[in-house]
C-alpha cells in the first residue's frame, strides 16, 4: 500500500482494499474519504467493504464519489466540509490519489497560500504547479 503524505492531517492514496484498512488504522489515521465511485474499475474494491472494515477498525468513513476528469466546484466546496469534519489525520484515496489531491488543493484556495499548496502536493509526488492560476482565482473568489 502507497500512502503519500501532504501535509500533518492529509495523506491521499491509490485504491486501497480491505485488508489495507488495518494498517490505515495503525499508522494512526482517524478517518478515509473515498474519492473514487464504485465501478470505475471491475477489479476495485467496493466502498461497502472499506466502510465496514473501517468500522471495524474505528475509522470514520465517508463517501465522496467525484468522476475522474469531471471535478465541479460543488465537489470542491463538499471535499472542504467533509475535511474540516473529518477527525484527523484524513486519508483519501481515489485511483491513484491524484483527484484527492486536487480536491484538497481547490478546497485550500484561499485558506493557505497557493505556493505552500502546491510544495504540499509536490512533496507528496504530485506536480500540481501548472494549476496555480486557477488555484489564485479561486482564492481571489473566496475572499
Amino acid at each position: 500500500m502507497v500512502v503519500n503524505k501532504v501535509t500533518d492531517e492529509i495523506s491521499v492514496a491509490p485504491q486501497i482494499t480491505v485488508e489495507d484498512v488495518a494498517e490505515i488504522a495503525a499508522m494512526g489515521f482517524k478517518a478515509l474519504v473515498c474519492n473514487r465511485p464504485d465501478g470505475e474499475s471491475f477489479d476495485q474494491t467496493g466502498y461497502d467493504a472499506i466502510k465496514a472494515a473501517a468500522e471495524l477498525h474505528g475509522l470514520t468513513s465517508v463517501f465522496q464519489p467525484v468522476l475522474s476528469g469531471r471535478m465541479t466546484i460543488e465537489d470542491v466546496a463538499a471535499f472542504k466540509e467533509i475535511f474540516a469534519d473529518a477527525p484527523k489525520p484524513v486519508l483519501a484515496y481515489c485511483r491513484s490519489g491524484t483527484r484527492c489531491t486536487f480536491l484538497w488543493a481547490f478546497s485550500q484556495a484561499g485558506v493557505l497560500p497557493t505556493g505552500e499548496i502546491i510544495a504540499a502536493a509536490g512533496g507528496a509526488g504530485y506536480d500540481i504547479s501548472g494549476m496555480a492560476p486557477a488555484l489564485e482565482q479561486l482564492a481571489a473568489n473566496r475572499v
